[in-house]
């Protein structure tokens, strides 16, 4: 009995120590040296100086992630993985102890993926990634409409510029790349459109409406998507906050109560 009480005990302040501030502002500060690091290590001419400091600052940093993993590992034990941010700590961190040595440039490139462990260390953008994640089946719809819109326009460019611009509009995948670019806004005037309407005067006519329904329509329906589901992502965790205070205040006044009977047992 003994023995399993010491070991909740030290489960207990195992978990007290991974989610104290300190511990939480510590990490943070070592996913951004170690980002500045992996960036620092793309320069030949500092790899050349300071290679080997870079090098053991890498394996430093990954060091701390393994060892934060072991210990919420022992602390959660499968409730570690009942959190998806945990899931994606553990996975980021996993991919960096991959093997990278000849032939496995693309795995030491995927070492900067470590950055992204700020996104679950730093609630707010937590937030920004779980209202774009509740946003995406809002998306779907839109996305379809834009598919639609590309296709048609796609289909017309190449029947009406193709022949005389066939580098641009000379099939529907020519088509669909250059819409998509004049969708952009990049270079889309004295690039594609004022060339065409050398030939086509009247060109403006297709391609103004189609900025119009693309870029300023349609993208704007993303964002608003996007706004609304932080919207809800924001009212919900204030819900939260505030149902966690009403269970505290109950919690206070149930001890309240009990402290007051005993006093009348004493009594």
């Amino acid at each position: 009995m003994s023995e399993k009480v010491s070991r909740n005990t030290v489960t207990e302040r195992a978990q007290g120590f991974v989610e104290s501030s300190g511990f939480q502002r510590f990490i943070l500060v070592v996913i951004f040296l170690n980002a500045a690091v992996l960036g620092l290590e793309t320069s030949p001419a500092i790899m050349e100086t300071y290679g080997s400091l870079l090098i053991a600052l890498d394996k430093a940093a990954l060091a701390i992630f393994v060892t934060e993993i072991v210990i919420k590992l022992f602390a959660y034990r499968h409730r570690y993985f009942l959190d998806p941010w945990n899931v994606f700590d553990f996975v980021i961190v996993s991919i960096a102890l991959l093997p990278t040595g000849e032939g496995m440039a693309v795995l030491r490139a995927l070492r900067i993926l470590r950055a992204f462990r700020l996104i679950s260390s730093v609630p707010k953008m937590r937030v920004v990634v779980q209202a774009f994640l509740k946003a995406i089946p809002g998306m779907g719809s839109i996305m379809l409409l834009m598919i639609l819109v590309f296709y048609v326009f796609g289909v017309m460019a190449t029947n009406f510029f193709g022949r005389e611009f066939p580098d641009w509009f000379g099939d529907v995948g020519d088509s669909l790349y250059s819409l998509f670019q004049i969708m952009t806004l990049e270079s889309w005037s004295m690039g594609i459109v004022r060339p065409v309407m050398e030939t086509f005067p009247f060109a403006w006519a297709f391609f103004i409406p189609f900025i119009l329904v693309t870029t300023f329509a349609v993208l704007n329906l993303f964002i608003a998507v996007v706004v609304n589901s932080m919207q809800e992502v924001h009212e919900a965790e204030e819900h939260g906050h505030e149902e966690r205070v009403e269970i505290l205040a109950e919690i206070k006044a149930l001890r309240e109560e009990v402290t007051a009977l005993r006093k009348e047992r004493d009594g």
